[in-house]
């Protein structure tokens, strides 16, 4: 069974930065379209950002956190990143990542990927 595991959240001040990582012990993921997806109290689950499996990678961000945020991949270690930088305090959310074989008008939909991680909490508060 494949299985998502996010790190690397905590507390930051604004303007501040984080690296999240989500790995997995029973998937490859560079076969597969691995997103990033957030949800904060009250709230939808939100679009963060992508990576999809294509012939090579292409990359898709939510306009809220494009210039900001940068999704990347290590295939040796089998991880995915999301870098942030110059967080607010609207970036404040439980962060999933998300592996699945999304076709690229879904690439935006939580509802297209089949495996998820537990979350990992990110704070953005002085």
């Amino acid at each position: 069974q494949g299985q998502l595991v996010e790190s690397g959240g905590g507390l930051v001040q604004p303007g501040g930065s984080l690296r999240l990582s989500c790995a997995s012990s029973g998937l490859t993921l560079s076969y597969y379209s691995v997103g990033w997806f957030r949800q904060a109290p009250g709230m939808e689950r939100e679009f963060v950002g992508a990576v999809r499996k294509s012939s090579g990678n292409t990359y898709y961000y939510a306009d809220s956190v494009k210039g900001r945020f940068t999704v990347s991949r290590d295939n040796v270690k089998n991880t995915v990143y999301l870098e942030m930088n110059r967080l607010n305090p609207e970036d404040t959310a439980l962060y999933y990542c998300a592996a699945g074989q999304p076709i690229l008008s879904a690439i935006r939909s939580w509802s297209a990927y089949r495996y998820w991680g537990q979350g990992t909490q990110v704070t953005v508060s002085s």
